[in-house]
């Protein structure tokens, strides 16, 4: 819904005016930012970027509006995060203007946090730990070193605990690059989500004694290796891969971490990968083809009698483990609102016939001309195997019909209105004829004339706060 936060970002690049930031900062949707400065001079931001799973993004803004101050970029150094490391976090604590906020590094593979279902949630990548009671306001701070390196990146916390959770910078530092160079940022998937479990896990899995030497021997630093935690419904994975298979070479290469295995993905989009995994002490392999990552995030929208709709998107697909398919209703709006369909729905079916996609769902929404009435199936994410069948009737005079895509050049969403069919036909009307019961002379008269009425408001105005 429609909210105003405070967060915190740094320079990375002033040359290009590049800020980092954390990816529920950037936001996946149309959103308006600026930056203030130390010394308060404020200057406007447009999205850059955000990954489409991990807690990162970027901003930029114009360095030539800057007059008062000349910003350095902050070097970024994930090699740098250890064990026992002091480091600082400094940003916007609280909303405060600037705090400083002291820990140790305590653990660079903690499980990404689960902050709730249905909201964001990181997954496939570790997480760093610390004790620096990060809150509100300290999102996207830099978690910097004695030497002013930027070690990681604060994304959470835990006020139970005063633990604090950090992204690790590799990939953000893959990203940044990228960008740097004009090129688009590669994100692959087997829509399929690891986690790393140590060898005597492994063991009870039924991990082989020789495979288990042979990890490591290899990667001695480790502990433990991947095993697959969900595998997407809809997807490839879904036929070949189940929850505990063990992974074991990607590409006939041992692997044991999250970041190595992105990297395999994130440069063979489209391309075939080869997975080598065990169960229940079983060798097998399987091959897959990569998916592009930001196909299935998305980046564009309907707009239609005040509701907005997306394509179901792969981070609510995978809270409710449902297919990535169907049109997600970001907003009711007025159309919708009114025919009972609510915030949250995934619409399955218009006018009865199927949807998959949000171009489906706009070819049907396109043809039908203002008053016309229209039925939408759909189904709740909290209830996934129970459809709904309502009737909703579009609005094209109170409000337009158009098309929003995410331009990251230029920072904004271009927007095209829907081609106008012809109105609906209004109902023809008839006559009333008198009841056949009625008794009374003042019954005969009043019964043809009293009607039952049903209305709504477009817009609820003069203090009306309901429609």
């Amino acid at each position: 819904r429609n909210v105003s936060a405070q967060a915190t970002g740094f320079v990375v690049d002033a040359e290009r005016g590049l800020i980092l930031t954390n990816r529920h900062v950037v936001t996946p949707g149309p959103v308006i930012a600026e930056a203030t400065f130390l010394n308060r001079e404020e200057v406007e931001l447009h999205p850059v970027y955000r990954d489409p799973v991990h807690d990162f993004g970027l901003y930029r803004y114009d360095p030539a509006k800057l007059r008062f101050t000349t910003p350095a970029a902050l070097p970024l150094a994930p090699e740098a995060a250890q064990v026992g490391r002091e480091i600082r976090v400094v940003g916007n604590d609280a909303g405060e203007q600037l705090s400083i906020l002291a820990g140790t590094l305590a653990r660079l593979d903690r499980e990404a946090p689960e902050y709730g279902l249905g909201r964001y949630n990181d997954f496939n990548t570790f997480y760093i730990q610390a004790a620096s009671s990060t809150s509100g306001g300290s999102s996207g701070s830099p978690v910097v070193d004695v030497q002013g390196r930027v070690v990681a990146l604060n994304a959470g916390g835990s006020s139970a605990s005063a633990t604090s959770f950090y992204l690790p910078l590799g990939r953000v530092q893959r990203a940044l690059r990228l960008i740097q160079q004009g090129k688009p940022v590669t994100r692959g998937t087997i829509e399929t989500e690891f986690r790393y479990r140590p060898y005597d896990e492994l063991r009870r899995l039924g991990l082989r004694t020789d495979t288990e030497a042979a990890a490591r021997g290899a990667q001695g630093a480790n502990t433990g290796m991947l095993v697959v935690e969900r595998v997407q419904p809809g997807s490839a994975s879904a036929k070949l891969l189940s929850p505990g298979d063990v992974l074991v070479r990607v590409n006939d290469k041992l692997l044991a971490g999250f970041e190595p295995l992105e990297a395999v993905l994130d440069d063979g989009v489209g391309k075939p990968v080869t997975l080598e995994l065990e169960r229940g002490g079983q060798p097998f392999t399987v091959q897959l083809t990569v998916e592009d990552l930001h196909a299935i995030t998305p980046a564009s929208y309907l707009e239609f009698g005040e509701a907005v709709v997306h394509t179901l998107s792969y981070q609510q697909a995978r809270h409710f483990h449902l297919p990535i398919k169907g049109v997600f209703v970001a907003s009711a709006g007025y159309s919708l609102d009114a025919a009972g369909v609510p915030r949250g729905a995934v619409i399955i079916e218009l006018n009865a016939k199927p949807v998959a996609t949000l171009s489906d769902f706009e070819t049907g929404i396109a043809a039908l001309g203002d008053g016309a009435r229209f039925a939408v199936r759909y189904v709740t994410l909290d209830e996934p195997n129970h459809a709904e069948l309502r009737s909703a009737h579009m609005d094209r005079r109170w409000f337009p019909a158009r098309h929003c895509v995410r331009n990251d050049a230029t920072g904004y969403w271009d927007c095209a209105d829907l081609a106008v069919p012809a109105a609906a036909a209004a109902p023809a009307g008839g006559e009333v004829a008198q009841p056949a019961t009625a008794r009374e002379p003042v019954e005969r008269l009043l019964a043809p004339s009293l009607v039952g009425m049903t209305f709504d408001m477009p817009y609820p105005i003069s203090g009306v706060n309901e429609r």
